[in-house]
């Protein structure tokens, strides 16, 4: 076997592990208490309306009062304030438009010089923004770090430096086990890639809660509790119908001028999108604080975010209080692609995660995990954003991030929003905002065929990378999935 993962079923140690587990987000559960923002009962006008209380409408909000203080814009949330995959994903940010250089330039060798340099200005908005705005989001600056984890992957490193070189990055390369795991104390690790620059990590519920009172303090009208389940295009403007309690009845409107869309994995209000976006989930484990002794034994005392080679790979943190985040490796579709709480918990993967985590950490063994959680990702074939715009140019949309939007919202907003005003810019002229990705076969094909995706990556995982004839046809279409 070329990957480290047992090929045993979990024991019963590791469902113990997790067996006590909180059913929900650590982030969100460690949040300050905050009363949410009353629903929208009756029918209101507002310049902009924002749909989706997650990054990319916060955002929106922001940029909107950016360029007009004196915008009316009203923002409605479903839930609450970083409910979906903005308040459940790892917390990892990075420049990165493209989900990373090697499939940005599969895809747009032609524009990656543009993106790129379009990726680190937005990185460096954010980090601006947040430190300008004094959100206190636990923003570290660690870089990313890949560490090889099978023999095929051993290359990799080297592999990519000329590309890294190319774009201008500081990065160290980890060429053998005994450098990688003087870094971080692994028997599986083989050697490894840190990217300085390349972004960092937070806690994204404590950005998207400073995000919400920055975009307060600026204005912005918010709802919560208030989904949004219409919309009715006029001469006037757009008109976005909203249900209360989860039903399309009772509920309020907004009657705007412009609307942006941030529902990200959710049902999306435009039938267009649907064939563009499947809902996968994604699942992820929380530790307890680790002991001094504990953190002595894996070191990490640089704090990246990692993320381990293969198809099927993992990826862990650092909290602020030292606990560990440990999640990915199982990527799960339904058939139809419901969205639904009961989804959030699957104890299958669960006990994966929990045997992963002690093969890669042993010396943790009797560590328990205080949370379990997942959520749906609103995952598209070219695993970037991508956007869109509806009712005569009124209504714009920025969906699709495939796990990567903790710091690709911010510009997904900004396009989003430079989209239904009309503004034009380098960013709204490429190809890469102009050009949807490959859309998803209906069902049952889709189910098929991305069951039949999932398989064929594990066996190249199996098979020291090699990837086949239904991987290899899928890399020559432009439809390569290699994470």
């Amino acid at each position: 076997m070329s990957q480290p993962w047992p090929t045993t079923p979990p024991t019963p140690s590791h469902r113990a592990a997790f067996a006590d587990a909180a059913p929900r987000a650590y982030w969100l559960d460690a949040a300050a208490p905050r009363a949410p923002h009353e629903p929208l009962t009756s029918t209101i006008d507002a310049d902009l309306c924002i749909v989706g209380g997650g990054f990319t409408g916060l955002w929106a909000a922001l940029h909107a009062k950016a360029d007009d203080p004196s915008r009316d814009v009203v923002l409605l949330e479903a839930e609450t304030i970083g409910f979906g995959a903005s308040g459940r994903n790892g917390g990892f940010v990075v420049s990165s438009l493209t989900h990373g250089l090697s499939n940005g330039m599969a895809r747009f060798a032609d524009e990656m010089e543009l993106l790129e340099r379009l990726g680190r200005g937005n990185f460096d908005g954010l980090v601006e923004d947040v430190r300008r705005h004094g959100i206190d989001c636990d923003l570290e600056l660690t870089g990313e770090l890949m560490p090889v984890v099978a023999p095929y992957q051993d290359t990799w490193p080297s592999e990519e430096a000329p590309l890294l070189e190319r774009f201008g990055y500081d990065y160290e390369i980890f060429p053998d086990a005994a450098a990688m795991q003087a870094e971080i104390a692994s028997p599986i690790f083989r050697g490894g890639l840190w990217v300085k620059d390349a972004g960092g990590i937070v806690d994204p519920v404590k950005l998207a809660v400073g995000l919400l009172e920055t975009a307060e303090r600026l204005g912005v009208r918010v709802y919560e509790r208030t989904p949004a389940v219409a919309l009715d295009s006029s001469s006037a403007g757009v008109t976005v119908l909203t249900g209360r309690s989860g039903q399309a009845t009772g509920g309020g409107a907004v009657r705007a001028a412009r609307v942006v869309l941030g529902t990200s994995a959710f049902p999306p209000l435009l039938r267009a999108i649907k064939k563009y976006v499947v809902p996968v989930y994604d699942y992820a484990l929380m530790t307890e604080p680790l002991s001094a002794s504990q953190k002595a034994a894996i070191g990490w005392e640089r704090r990246q975010g990692l993320g381990d080679g293969g198809n099927q790979f993992h990826y862990y943190r650092l909290t602020a209080d030292d606990r560990i985040l440990w999640g990915g490796y199982d990527a799960v579709y339904r058939f139809g692609g419901p969205v639904r709480r009961e989804l959030d918990d699957h104890a299958p993967t669960f006990a994966r995660l929990a045997q992963n985590f002690f093969t890669t950490f042993p010396q943790l063994e009797g560590l328990r995990f205080t949370h379990r959680w997942g959520g749906a990702i609103d995952t598209c074939s070219r695993f970037s954003v991508f956007f869109g715009t509806a009712h005569g140019g009124r209504v714009s949309y920025a969906v699709g991030y495939t796990g990567l939007g903790v710091g690709a919202t911010r510009f997904g907003a900004r396009v989003a929003l430079d989209l239904v005003d009309g503004r034009e810019t380098e960013a709204t002229r490429s190809r890469y905002v102009r050009r949807k990705p490959v859309p998803f076969p209906p069902e049952p094909l889709r189910t098929a065929v991305i069951q039949l995706t999932r398989n064929r990556l594990a066996a190249a995982d199996r098979r020291d990378g090699k990837r086949g004839l239904w991987l290899g046809t899928l890399d020559r279409l432009g439809l390569g999935f290699d994470s």
